[in-house]
């Protein structure tokens, strides 16, 4: 399948997943941008399964790029000098609660393992159990324990992080 055709069919859903996975839509713009790089340059010798070559790529590139914008916080926050000016919030009030859902639900993500996370996320996207084991790295019949799991955990984090706002 051209390049072009397989841009149009995977990009939003690819967008959306890696967008939800590092929490940072500008970060999934280029994580996706260089999946399709990659694509054009060393596309997989299984064309059948390109969906889970995409999703297993933007996983490996967003997991690094995170560990990337990690080090730089850190140099951030030891320079402070160094840090971004950015403009204030329209609206205050609905700012803040919009804010604080999404990082809520974003920490409790971010204390699933990166397998878990992937897991659920590509639940979301609506991919088959074998393409998720595909893209993970395991047999079909552990994804739905994996999500299983992985929804107990998440469902746990958000519990205590609610109980910790009372």
């Amino acid at each position: 399948m051209p390049l072009a055709e397989l841009f149009a069919q995977h990009h939003v859903e690819l967008y959306r997943y890696v967008s939800r996975f590092t929490g940072d839509p500008d970060l999934a713009e280029d994580v996706v941008q260089d999946v399709f790089v990659r694509l054009a340059e060393r596309p997989p010798a299984d064309q059948a399964h390109v969906r889970g070559w995409l999703f297993r790529v933007a996983t490996t590139i967003a997991i690094d790029a995170m560990r990337g914008a990690r080090r730089r916080l850190t140099l951030l926050r030891d320079r402070p000098e160094r840090q971004p000016m950015g403009d204030p919030p329209p609206d205050p009030v609905t700012a803040l609660e919009r804010d604080e859902t999404r990082r809520r639900v974003r920490e409790a993500l971010v204390a699933l393992g990166a397998k878990e996370r992937a897991v659920l996320l590509m639940r979301e996207e609506g991919f088959a159990h074998r393409e998720i084991a595909e893209a993970v790295g395991t047999t079909t019949g552990s994804v739905g324990t994996m999500i299983a799991r992985a929804l107990d955990k998440l469902a746990r984090q958000l519990n205590l992080d609610a109980e910790d706002q009372r």
